[in-house]
């Protein structure tokens, strides 16, 4: 704000600088797409270790090339990538019905679903209480929790009315802090809550126990296969110190229940806590899905045991209904307020050249990549999929071609590049040269192919070899590459060695690396001393006869990060004044940008103005570009090409005369 001097003095004004600093983009985010045995489903999910992998995915299967991908990236040095899960195209959802109320006619109130296809979601187990709620008849409070990695989400107080911003459906369902597991869907109209999970009782009174003699209770549980009927458990032994609240009489009756239960049925255990208004008891089962996968559904019901009025005054008997120990998804069986249960079911038919390509609209397949915000290097690891039982021989429900066309035109304008993979049949140079010459049809500057395959030890098979496209093994090389060296570096040479790969497909010599490179294939080598290496840095215009300015990799990876990073660095441009003042600010922050890259020896020349050029004025921008509201820039660079052929010329020198 300007100053308005009233007295005389000095003045301090402080005034915006004219410099806006370009921040260079990340240039290693991979990105694979392809099944996984779990995780979301055409969701781009961000990991940043195999670890975190496992967690979201589900590790390694032995039916999808993906797991092994993304773990020969890590292996290899890379640190930051996104995963996009294509279920097969048979699979189903697990879901399950939750219901208003255990006897009578209960109505299905809310349905949950899992987010994703597959068996196992079968293990999602939902809890419903109403802890803490008071004032909303509607409201209550879900958790999610998954059985077989103890991932749990918990939504408290959401409510089945629809007028509500905690309703159940926005709460729950928001994509980015909603479930990461289930969807709902609520019944039409304006339906009650569910049940709580468990048995629920009134109001105790802790003035009815005595510790004169031994206090016990009878269970009983729908166990399939292994039935409890009326176990006498002790709940309170003669001379015991009795506990002085709800809370503690809750803990004390948990402990003896278990004891009693898991002495009866292994692996049989209850959940005992106050109920909603903490005045009384609510007793759920929580039975070990290793022990009693069939009992995780299971209802408890309590009956009298010795004296007869201990029940009475526990409150869980009389009019109270047993309700199930958690709505099960996919297993759970159509018992008192749990409906009918649909059961997640991976499939057998994996997905096609359609179903990884997927759809922009609805954002499937590699069209889901479209959500992120950036990514560098793409990998569809399952568009060469080997056929089961024979991984020389390519799956006949793929179309490689079709797959990395789609993907290149991805690529293109999300200024990244795809790694291509040669199909499992090309096993020789003889087909590799017919492949790349005539069998690969999607060719251009924004992708780059290898061969051969690479065989990795697979911990799934006894640790044997398995064939491998080497596309996850590559991003891995670039991401190391650029770390260690920039994203001008060549990811190719004797530094260039690819970790955890006992050997490869075909071991090529020089001849055959002679007759591949020429035709823009990028070849792997295995070399005495350096072991397994990448030998190539071409791109699918890197073909001799082409004569491309993108021939070389590096030099395109190089130009996307300049433009992906002046893209998001100039935004503050747009309705700027177009005149002098904006050129020269733009002309300052992109000199500084380059100036910065080619101190890191990014570029060729000893001097600044061989090795780049910013023009932004009166000649790039025309009257008639500022009459139509543009403004160009003109950003220019000398590019590093790698030294591909070392030449050393060796004279023999003739016998010389001493002066």
């Amino acid at each position: 704000m300007a100053i308005a001097p009233t007295y005389p003095g000095v003045y301090i004004e402080e005034m915006p600088s004219g410099t806006r600093t370009i921040v260079g983009v990340a240039s290693s985010i991979a990105a694979f797409v392809g099944y996984t045995a779990r995780g979301l489903d055409h969701r781009p999910i961000r990991v940043q270790s195999f670890a975190d992998f496992q967690r979201a995915f589900g590790g390694l299967n032995a039916e999808s090339e993906l797991g092994y991908a993304v773990q020969q990236f890590y292996l290899n040095g890379g640190t930051d990538a996104f995963v996009v899960r294509v279920p097969k195209n048979d699979a189903v959802a697990a879901s399950v019905e939750l219901k208003d109320a255990v006897d009578g006619s209960p109505n299905v109130v809310l349905t949950a679903r899992a987010l994703s296809k597959g068996a196992w979601a079968n293990l999602v187990r939902l809890s419903v209480d109403y802890d803490g709620l008071t004032g909303d008849n509607k409201a209550f409070n879900l958790t999610v929790t998954d059985l077989a990695t103890g991932a749990a989400e918990r939504f408290a107080g959401v409510t089945m009315n629809r007028t509500r911003r905690n309703f159940v459906e926005t709460v729950v369902n928001d994509e980015s802090r909603g479930s990461q597991m289930i969807a709902v869907t609520a019944a039409a109209g304006s339906p009650a809550r569910p049940v709580e999970t468990g048995t629920s009782g009134g109001d105790v009174s802790l003035g009815a126990f005595a510790n004169d003699k031994d206090y016990s209770v009878k269970v009983s549980a729908d166990v399939p296969g292994a039935p409890l009927t009326n176990l006498n458990v002790k709940v309170i032994d003669k001379g015991e110190v009795l506990p002085a609240s709800v809370a503690g009489l809750a803990a004390l009756l948990e402990r003896k229940l278990n004891l009693g239960l898991g002495s009866a049925l292994p692996g049989a255990r209850v959940t005992v806590r106050p109920s909603a208004n903490g005045k009384g008891l609510r007793v759920a089962a929580n039975f070990d899905p290793a022990v009693l996968p069939n009992a995780l559904d299971a209802a408890l019901t309590f009956t009298a045991g010795t004296p007869d009025d201990v029940l009475g005054a526990l409150k869980l008997g009389g009019a109270v209904k047993p309700n199930v120990g958690g709505y099960l998804l996919g297993k759970g069986r159509a018992v008192l307020a749990q409906g009918a249960a649909v059961a997640g079911v991976d499939g057998v038919a994996l997905p096609t050249s359609a179903d990884l390509i997927g759809d922009q609209a609805a954002y499937t397949g590699i069209h889901a990549l479209r959500k992120t915000d950036l990514f560098n290097i793409l990998s569809i690891p399952d568009a060469t999929r080997a056929q089961p039982g024979n991984q020389f021989a390519l799956d006949s429900t793929v179309d490689p071609n079709a797959i990395f066309a789609a993907a290149q035109a991805l690529c293109a304008e999300r200024r990244a590049v795809l790694i291509v993979d040669p199909p499992p049949d090309v096993r020789d140079p003889r087909s590799a040269l017919d492949w790349i010459s005539s069998g690969l049809t999607a060719k251009g500057p924004d992708a780059a192919a290898y061969f051969p395959r690479v065989r990795v030890p697979d911990p799934l098979d006894d640790y044997q070899l398995r064939s491998l496209a080497p596309s996850g093994t590559v991003a891995g090389l670039w991401a190391r590459t650029d770390a260690a060296r920039g994203v001008w570096k060549a990811p190719a040479g004797v530094d260039a060695r690819l970790a955890n790969v006992a050997g490869l497909v075909y071991r090529l010599g020089d001849a055959e690396n002679g007759q591949l490179n020429p035709l823009g294939l990028n070849c792997l080598r295995t070399l005495p001393v350096y072991g397994t290496v990448s030998w190539g840095a071409r791109t699918l215009e890197g073909a001799d006869a082409q004569a491309s300015q993108w021939k070389y990799l590096p030099v395109r990876r190089l130009a996307k990060v300049i433009e992906e990073s002046v893209y998001r660095g100039t935004q503050w441009a747009v309705f700027e004044p177009n005149d002098e003042p904006l050129w020269s600010q733009l002309r300052l922050n992109l000199t500084s940008y380059m100036h910065g890259l080619f101190r890191q020896g990014a570029f060729q020349g000893a001097t600044p103005r061989e090795a780049y050029l910013v023009k932004c004025d009166a000649q790039t921008t025309t009257q008639d570009d500022i009459d139509r509201g543009i403004v160009n820039v003109v950003v220019g660079f000398a590019p590093l090409k790698p030294a591909e052929f070392v030449i050393i010329r060796i004279q023999q020198l003739a016998g010389q005369t001493q002066s």
